[in-house]
Order: C-alpha cells, then structure tokens, then sequence
C-alpha cells in the first residue's frame, strides 16, 4: 500500500455544533445549532473543503455555557445534506463498546456514501457520567487498541464474495463468508461477525487524537491522521518524525499517519490589522480567570496564585508527567514554554489558543506558514477555521485556499466521492472488487 503520489494538503472545518452559535431570539433555538451547521456545511462543500470536524466534550460547562452536540447523530444529519464533503466525528473509546462504535461508524459510512471518519480519543473528563473512574492514560490507550482491533475485525469480517450483484441487479449472499471474529481479549469478549453489509470505504478513515507516549504508540499502529497540537515548526517536526519511526516499525506505509494539525488564525487585512486584533483580544483577558486555565493546561494540580504576572514562572512548578491522569501532551507543551523562561502573562496568553499553533497576518501570510510546514513533510491536513463567521469565510474563501492553490498545495476539487479518495489515503481492509451491489 502506498500513498498518492501527487501530495496535496487537505482542509478541514469545524462543523459547529458547539452550543448555540446563532442567538437572535427570533430564531428557535432548538434549531440554530444545525441552521448554523447547515450553512457551514454547504459553505465548505462549495468552497471544495476535503471535511468536516466537529469535537466532543463529555461535561458540562467544557464548551462554554451551552452545550456540546453528540458528533454522530450530528454528523448524520449533515450527511443528508451533503454529498461529497468528508464526516469526521470525535468519539471515545473509554466509555463505548467497540461492537457498538463498528455499528455507528460503520452506519455513518453507509448514509454518507463513504464519507466517514472517527476521530479516536480516549477522553481526560467525564468519568463521572459513566459511573466510573478515570483509568490511566496507558490504561486508556490499551483499552483504545482492543477497540480498535475488535472494530477493524468487524468492519473486515465480510469476506470477497460474500455480497455479490445478482442477475437482477439485486445483492446476492453468501452467509458462509461472512465469517466470526471470535474475539477474547482483556477487555472485551466479541463473537461478530459483523451484521452491517461492507462499508463503502472498507473502513471509515481513522483519525486520532493524543500526544502523550502512549497516543503516539497507538496512533503510530493504527491512525491514518493524527489530530495534533504542534505550537512550532520545532515541536512539529520532532513529533512527526517520532511518530512516523513508530509507524514504520510497525510496516505501515511510508508517509502515515498524516499530520493534521489545528491552527488557529487571526485574520486581516494586513498584518498591522492582524496584530492590532491580538492585542485587543489580549486587552480584554481576564487574568484571574487565566491562571486556572494555565493551571489546567499543566494538568490541574498546580496553585499558581501568588505568582507574579510578570516574572518568569519556576520550574519547580512542573509537574511529573506520570502524575498527570489528563491531557500529557498538553502538559508537555506548556511544561516547555516555562523551561523557555515564559512569565505567567505570557503562559495565560498563549492558554487562549490551548497550545495550538497560531498564526496571524493577511492571507499570503497565513499561505507563507502553511506552506513551510507542508514543504518541511510535518503537514498534511490543516483546519481553516469557523465558515459560519462571515469575515473569515471570506479571508478563507476569497484569500487563503485561492492562495493555497495557487501555490499547488490544495487540490482545484475534490478527487474522488469518498473521503479515503479524497485525502489520498490507501484502501484498508479485505479486498472489495466483488462487493459492489445496487
């Protein structure tokens, strides 16, 4: 297996579904979440975006004051409204079994014609609604992999042959090659097989989302994109080439897992105007409120209330990365910009963007940056940002992706209907030439 020869960078955007986004009060606000999904939905497909993304938090009050929308019932309804744009839904493997994931996914591949996705976490909160505790990130890591394991079983368990087109044109099967799965592992007893016809992607394109050791261990083995906060060119490259070492010992191709990485991009007109936005926002931070943010970014077990603000932050305050039961990555990130002699303001203004890359200017700089990383081989799928936001759909719309691919770094349109197709990913699973039926 092997990639597409003729790279290209795909995009991303976020599909919403985070609170309600509209809030004129003569809109029903049961509605304007998906109103507003909507527009950014078919904002996007015109535009010729490769996906759509939508995240997932499992507490209240995580993603802001409103609510967070379930990613798979939500990208189903965007299905109905699309047709060739990708589904990427954010979905735990902590608290879901992998024979009911295999079904969602599987279902979600079926309704959009081969355009599903999963991105895997294995979730930092919410245990508390499971009823359960939180287990340890490598306890949570292994549980991934079984999941993984049962779920691509499932998804492979009908053989070539199995489902064929009939003189009539109508699906022919032959139960015999449906085949058990007969799986026994630490977590999960599944006889499968799998009671969902092939999907059209043989598999849903598998994104994964963790930093830590053990979610580059797990992303190496099984993810086709990593979903990465990667705040430098620096960061960047040192996680790409540790992940793709890991990736290659296990036989995979060369060139996977593709890095996805956010970015989070303040727009103008000029990079005066871009800049003048950063300070205005910094103006308006509250700094109180930012010290729990960076306390959080440091894994939560950190009291940083009698710190200057304008001091550089000690060291001694670091926590030991085993002791950290959240987010490593995160932790790593920030546990770097205090050995880089960063005051607590500089931390509580970087907190705004979590740890994420930013980048700000007008749109050719913006095309600068992408293009560095993309031509450095630590890029391959990029977020573009919030569609539904007039002003920068037209930054991006008008400005970035005519940039981009000017530059030859996005493709004109997209490549095939599915969204494997589309990334230029490789087929996965059993052999699918028999399995095409009406």
């Amino acid at each position: 297996m092997t990639l597409a020869q003729n790279r290209t960078l795909g995009t991303v955007a976020g599909a919403g579904g985070q609170g309600l986004e509209i809030y004129d009060q003569a809109v029903d606000p049961g509605r304007s979440t998906i109103d507003h999904a909507t527009k950014i939905a078919q904002r996007a497909e015109v535009a010729r975006v490769d996906a759509l993304f939508t995240a997932d938090l499992l507490r209240f009050g995580d993603q802001g004051p409103i609510g967070n929308q379930e990613p798979m019932i939500f990208m189903a309804a965007l299905a109905g409204i699309t047709s060739r744009i990708g589904l990427i839904a954010t979905v735990t493997s902590t608290f879901h079994h992998p024979f009911n994931l295999a079904r969602m996914f599987g279902t979600l591949d079926h309704v959009s014609n081969g355009r599903a996705a999963w991105n895997l976490v294995t979730s930092s909160v919410g245990e508390e609604n499971y009823g359960t505790a939180l287990p340890s990130p490598e306890q949570r890591y292994a549980r991934a992999a079984e999941v993984l394991e049962v779920a691509s079983a499932l998804w492979d368990s009908w053989t070539p042959g199995s489902l064929v087109a009939g003189p009539d044109g109508h699906a022919v099967l032959d139960a015999d090659k449906v085949v058990p799965i007969d799986h026994h592992g630490e977590h999960f007893d599944v006889a499968g097989p799998f009671n969902i016809p092939p999907l059209p992607q043989g598999r849903p394109v598998l994104f994964q989302a963790g930093q830590s050791d053990a979610g580059v261990a797990l992303g190496a083995r099984f993810a086709e994109a990593v979903f990465t906060s990667l705040p430098t060119l620096d960061v960047a490259q040192r996680y790409a080439s540790k992940i793709r070492k890991a990736a290659a010992a296990h036989g995979r191709p060369s060139g996977l897992p593709l890095i996805f990485s956010s970015l989070h991009v303040t727009y103008g007109a000029t990079e005066a105007e871009a800049q003048r936005k950063i300070a205005q926002r910094a103006e308006r931070i509250d700094f109180d409120h930012g010290r729990q943010r960076v306390a959080d970014m440091l894994g939560g077990g950190v009291d940083l209330a009698d710190l200057s603000l304008d001091q550089p932050v000690p060291q001694s305050i670091i926590p030991e990365i085993t002791s950290v039961n959240g987010r490593r990555g995160r932790v790593e990130i920030f546990s770097d910009y205090i050995r880089q002699g960063y005051t607590l303001r500089e931390l509580i203004i970087a907190a705004q963007d979590t740890g994420h890359w930013a980048v700000s200017g007008a749109p050719e700089q913006i095309a600068d940056a992408i293009e560095e990383r993309f031509r450095a081989g630590v890029l391959d799928i990029i977020s573009v940002g919030d569609l539904g936001d007039d002003e920068q759909h037209d930054y991006v719309v008008a400005g970035l992706l005519p940039e981009l691919r000017r530059r030859g770094l996005v493709a004109d349109d997209y490549r095939g209907t599915t969204l494997r197709e589309n990334l230029g990913l490789p087929s996965v699973g059993r052999d699918r030439a028999e399995l095409a039926v009406s």
